[in-house]
């Protein structure tokens, strides 16, 4: 077997794979050697079949899996010998293919960007800053009066009130169709909030103003990506009667409103928002401190990158972008995107320091546990009330979403890694601080 270098142009690389016949007959017979204890052969006993007749009979169709062995163990000893690792799976495509018959040499040509060589870095000279948020009794008292208008009920307005949005209106109604109701279209004592969206577009609307004892018509066409297709892009009138309209009343601030949220009492709940507000400012103030040090690495760090790598994140932020722009478009059917020179920047930045974590991580052989693992998933799988189970066994056996979940722990590990070995300095700052740094984040993203 013979690796010939054909091509080493900055990362690029190719070779030509020879396998000869020799090495492949001698391969297909030791794949035969070790099948034969366990043919059975009419005439025959079970391992006694002649070595002659189980190559005409298994010969061409072993041929195929030894070329592929061969191929593969001259790919696995050429990574070991000269270091290098793939960027991206390598090209092979067999020279001989359409032509190749038994005897003849299997010639194989490989290409492939090999990652580069990643500069060590002197993590003792970044300089970092470390935002740190109190959680001040006027934060606590907004948070808990939003617990109280989340936990808010309705009373009955004084007859002959209008509704406005916001209010609680209780209705009965009757949906058709082209004169026919429709199944589905109907309720009774039905409790909607006006300007909750929780009824087609345009329905809510027609029913402000309404008085308790109203006799509505509402006319409204179903969007046309409706899920029932009987309905979709049709023109629907509900006949509606309004039997009440209740104002919203917000929960009192109070030991009930505490029990409510699984607090002992009000100081209870008050200690736990403290908590919870500063956990979510710890969490912000973490990514701001994370952009920091990812900018200096940036700007610490040159090397060159696998054009592949570039091309492929370029294209992957084209499509996220779109997509983020075209929300109701859930599809992939939107052909090709356009990858701009911005695109190309952000995925240059993105490869590069992606490339520098995971070389540090992989010196520092940081890793993420099976716990953790573990833990991240459940955290996920909880996004699905009742489908917690079906969730956790569909990641286990999807690779990829996996490394989807796995890909961000690792990177947090390698980054907290970093931070343990920087200079960072706490500074106190307020809310607003805090949130004007987060509002730049985005920004610059």
């Amino acid at each position: 077997m013979q690796v010939t270098e054909t091509l080493k142009d900055g990362l690029k690389r190719g070779y030509t794979i020879t396998v000869t016949a020799a090495e492949l007959d001698a391969k297909v017979q030791e794949k035969l050697v070790e099948a034969q204890p366990e043919v059975e052969m009419k005439g025959f006993r079970k391992g006694k079949v002649p070595m002659a007749m189980l190559r005409k009979q298994f010969g061409q169709r072993l041929v195929g899996d030894a070329i592929q062995e061969a191929v593969d163990g001259a790919m696995r000893d050429h990574f070991e010998a000269t270091g290098d690792r793939p960027a991206l799976q390598p090209d092979v495509k067999m020279q001989n293919g359409e032509t190749w018959k038994e005897g003849d040499d299997v010639v194989v040509d490989m290409s492939y960007e090999a990652l580069p060589e990643i500069p060590e870095v002197d993590l003792s000279g970044l300089a970092l800053e470390k935002m740190v948020v109190k959680a001040d009794d006027e934060a606590v008292d907004e948070a808990l009066k939003n617990l109280a208008e989340s936990a808010e009920n309705f009373e009955d307005r004084k007859a002959g009130s209008k509704a406005k949005d916001g209010d609680q209106i209780v209705i009965d109604f009757l949906g058709k169709v082209d004169g026919e109701a429709f199944e589905g279209g109907a309720a009774e004592d039905y409790p909607l909030v006006l300007g909750s969206g929780s009824f087609i577009p345009g329905f809510e609307e027609q029913l402000v103003g309404a008085k308790a004892g109203d006799e509505v018509t509402v006319t409204v066409n179903f969007p046309e990506e409706y899920g029932a297709k009987n309905l979709a892009g049709k023109e629907a009138t509900f006949d509606c009667t309004v039997k009440a309209v209740k104002a919203p009343k917000p929960a009192e601030i109070d030991d009930e409103l505490a029990k409510k949220y699984g607090a002992e009492d009000l100081a209870a709940l008050k200690s736990q928002i403290g908590e919870r507000l500063e956990e979510e400012y710890a969490g912000a103030a973490r990514a701001v401190m994370k952009r920091s040090l990812l900018d200096q690495l940036d700007k610490l760090v040159s090397f060159d990158l696998p054009p592949s790598l570039v091309e492929v994140e370029a294209k992957q932020i084209a499509h996220q972008l779109w997509h983020e722009e075209n929300p109701d478009h859930h599809g992939h059917d939107h052909g090709e995107m356009d990858v701009t020179d911005e695109h190309t920047k952000l995925a240059t930045r993105r490869v590069r320091l992606g490339l520098l974590l995971a070389e540090m991580g992989r010196k520092h052989e940081i890793e993420v546990s099976d716990g953790e693992m573990t833990q991240a998933i459940l955290t996920q799988a909880r996004q699905y009330p009742g489908q917690e189970r079906a969730f956790f066994d569909f990641v286990q056996q999807n690779a990829e979403i996996q490394q989807q979940i796995r890909a961000p722990l690792f990177e947090d590990k390698v980054v907290d890694h970093i931070v343990s070995h920087a200079k960072v300095d706490e500074k106190d700052v307020s809310k607003d601080d805090l949130q004007k740094a987060v509002e730049a984040l985005d920004e610059e993203a």
